[in-house]
């Protein structure tokens, strides 16, 4: 038995082992590119380690694809018969891991939560808790967590920027944004290559108009991200979103093809079709096209990939997204086998299945409508979900690409209470007035 660099205890006989495992958590809290390396250098030095197979596990679900899927159920598996003669807080990880790769991160959540009532130190079970409920759409959650753990720390232990940078993306999606701002610049201050602090403070600026000062944060921070993953991208994207805010569409495209869809660049080529980066990507090209702008032949690598993903729906926010590439490319046919795939992923039992038979699928139904010009249709879709949207998980910032599409459809359809809808919504749940958003003026 060891202790990681927190004083919690790991089941491992190997010193080097313990000293891997802090340096894989290490790589998983500040985004770095070889955090899978990072893993099976743990994996080398105890392959009997069963916090090290549950790492390897939580690394494939974080993927959020099918193929990863395996690798995760593989090594759960693996650790469920190495879990015997460990603590109960690592036997907790393993049941936690386990449930969420039968499609139920809820009932992970909550596991996580019984860890941190009894471990607030275990930074691992934060994390992911923060990010799993981030995309299932519950900030309220997120903030509770953030504010009954952050009591047991202090500055001098090792991972509290992870926590400042928790605290101020809690508080951001919350609709508290000089609590986050200051949490996130504090996080900056003692850390300037904190990527999530960056991000969240990044979606401040964003959700309170400052787009200058967006502009300016990244350019300011980007020096200092040599050897972080592909959430980098997705800073790049709300660089571009700062510019189209401000009516530069030629700087938007440049940064798409050289910063956050950049194909041959090593991250995109290492996973060409990764979550995050695909709903960047497609949510820009909707945007700029929507705003008549001429974006090439940029859909079709997009939609190429969409084709392989039918059935895969372990994030459900990209969903829509896909049907996007495949609407935007006139792909009618594989549109509907990917809503087929859909429907028989929604049979199954899970909170994921849930949410993309309730939401997912109708919000899908939709882009694919609004794509073959069926708008009333499209509104009549998305409609009764437009509350239930949130479930899809997702920031404000990136769900703002569904709220436009309802809105476009509307004003093609000539529907005017849904427009006035849409508006009302939107003034509600943005500080900035429609009137000042470039997506949303016109319809104001």
């Amino acid at each position: 038995m060891h202790n990681d660099i927190r004083g919690l205890p790991i089941t491992t006989d190997s010193a080097t082992a313990a000293h891997a495992f802090d340096h894989a958590v290490d790589g998983y809290l500040s985004f770095r590119s070889d955090l899978g390396a990072r893993v099976e250098a743990l994996l080398a030095a105890d392959p009997e380690c069963g916090m090290a197979q549950i790492l390897k596990g939580y690394l494939g679900m974080l993927a959020y694809s099918n193929q990863t899927l395996t690798m995760a159920r593989t090594a759960s598996a693996t650790a469920r018969g190495l879990m015997k003669h460990t603590t109960k807080r690592e036997q907790a990880h393993g049941e936690a891991l386990a449930v969420w790769i039968e499609g139920d991160a809820g009932k992970a959540s909550a596991i996580w939560e019984e860890i941190l009532r009894d471990h607030p130190l275990d930074i691992l079970a934060f994390r992911l808790h923060h990010l799993n409920n981030f995309w299932y759409g519950r900030p309220d959650v997120m903030l509770a967590t953030v504010r009954s753990v952050e009591r047991h720390w202090a500055d001098t232990i090792p991972g509290f920027n992870a926590i400042l940078g928790c605290r101020a993306f809690a508080h951001e999606e919350f609709g508290l944004y000089m609590e986050a701002e200051i949490a996130g610049r504090e996080a900056i201050r003692r850390d300037p290559g904190d990527l999530w602090a960056a991000h969240a403070v990044a979606h401040v600026l964003e959700m309170t108009g400052r787009r200058r000062e967006g502009i300016a944060w990244v350019e300011t921070l980007q020096n200092g991200w040599d050897g972080c993953n592909n959430l980098k991208h997705h800073l790049w994207w709300h660089q571009a979103m700062y510019h189209l805010e401000l009516g530069d569409m030629s700087r938007v495209l440049h940064l798409y093809d050289v910063r956050f869809r950049e194909l041959d660049s090593p991250l995109t080529k290492a996973v060409p079709d990764l979550y995050i980066d695909v709903q960047n990507a497609i949510s820009m090209l909707f945007r700029l096209t929507r705003h008549g702008v001429d974006v090439g032949d940029r859909w079709i690598e997009l939609a190429d990939k969409a084709e392989t993903r039918t059935g895969d729906c372990q994030n459900p926010f990209t969903l829509p997204h896909w049907m996007m590439a495949l609407a935007a490319t006139g792909r009618e046919t594989a549109a509907r086998r990917m809503l087929e795939g859909m429907r028989d992923y929604a049979q199954a039992p899970g909170m994921n299945a849930r949410i993309v038979g309730e939401v997912a699928i109708p919000i899908s139904q939709a882009v694919l409508a609004h794509g073959l010009g069926q708008y009333e249709q499209a509104v009549g879709l998305m409609r009764p979900v437009l509350g239930e949207m949130s479930r899809l998980g997702g920031s404000h910032a990136q769900q703002d690409v569904l709220e436009q599409l309802f809105l476009d459809a509307a004003l093609k359809a000539g529907l005017d209470d849904d427009r006035r809808l849409l508006i009302e919504r939107v003034s509600g749940r943005h500080p900035v007035p429609p009137a000042h958003r470039r997506g949303y003026a016109m319809a104001a």
